[in-house]
């Protein structure tokens, strides 16, 4: 019999979130399956293949739209083709750094000769500053590597810093899945919300839902519904009063990244020069927003956004 691993645990092995799996499995990509005494989803050897092949076509940058044409093509021909792509924006974004560098170290040499009382050398240096602008605007990351152990160092090295913003996010009432394992969050909470589509649609206020992790690997979902909405409504599942407060916040594509990992060490070290820290009161965790949640929406994209929510406070208030 094929020995078939729980989605828990290949989350954990991989360093992937459950709910990147089922976007995975939603695109096309993977494919799971049940078995009578186990209700949640199971991977065989050749579902991990396929997984650890998404993993590496992703760290090369390549899109989920292209990782689904190598997928569905017979042959070698595909992959390579954007493979061979790929190269060639490669080579474009390093001539792009080449005449941004050229630019800066100009721009730096005409700083040094520029005098300052002059309104035309000030007026020149605002173009070349405008003209640096731009080149910055044009460049975007690049990956490349001999080896797998080389991919994972240069594609962390290249990534850039999330684009960190504000939010106040105001209390709100909402109906929660609890604190469980994630399968069963993804799972029973999930299909609940489906079994009773037209009553979630009338609750539902601005669908603004948030995803959590609790220290013992469970996690909490939440759905903010309108004040009308009782326990009798939402049952078996219950209501809180969510507390709202100050965040920051940036995406993540695909939510590949466990939860956006690497956008939540962006946004600490963000803190690090900021007017902010960290608020780690009770009731304020960082947190997940589905920014499309419908498939036609993410089909159109051809790839998944999360917003990552991190509490802050303004730094030294206690509030």
């Amino acid at each position: 019999m094929t020995e078939l691993v729980k989605i828990r645990e290949v989350s954990t092995k991989y360093n992937v979130s459950a709910r990147a799996l089922r976007y995975y499995e939603d695109m096309g990509l993977i494919k799971s399956t049940r078995s009578s005494d186990y209700a949640y989803r199971l991977y065989d050897k050749q579902a991990l293949k396929r997984l650890e092949q998404i993993l590496i076509l992703r760290r090369l940058n390549i899109s989920i739209k292209d990782i689904q044409l190598i997928f569905q093509a017979s042959g070698t021909e595909t992959v390579l083709d954007v493979l061979g792509k790929k190269v060639n924006e490669i080579d474009g974004e390093v001539a792009l750094l080449q005449d941004l560098k050229d630019i800066i170290l100009e721009f730096i040499e005409q700083i040094r000769q520029a005098d300052f009382s002059r309104n035309d050398d000030i007026k020149k240096l605002y173009e070349k500053a405008a003209n640096v602008e731009n080149h910055i605007a044009n460049v975007s990351n690049s990956q490349n590597s001999l080896s797998i152990n080389h991919l994972l160092d240069v594609t962390d090295k290249l990534k850039k810093a999330p684009e960190v913003r504000i939010i106040q996010i105001n209390p709100f009432k909402a109906f929660t899945s609890g604190a469980d394992m994630i399968e069963n969050v993804m799972g029973p909470f999930q299909q609940w919300q489906e079994d009773h589509n037209n009553l979630v649609k009338k609750m539902i206020y601005g669908a603004p839902d948030f995803l959590w992790f609790e220290e013992d690997g469970k996690a909490v979902w939440i759905w903010a519904v309108e004040e009308w909405v009782t326990e009798k409504d939402t049952a078996p599942y219950k209501l809180i009063e969510f507390e709202g407060g100050l965040y920051a916040a940036a995406m993540s594509i695909d939510g590949n990244d466990d939860m956006g990992g690497r956008v939540c060490s962006g946004i600490m070290k963000w803190l690090e020069n900021s007017g902010f820290e960290l608020d780690d009161r009770p009731g304020h965790r960082t947190m997940g927003h589905m920014v499309n949640p419908t498939d036609e929406i993410r089909n159109a994209l051809g790839y998944d956004q999360m917003d990552i929510y991190v509490p802050i406070k303004i730094r030294g208030k206690n509030r």
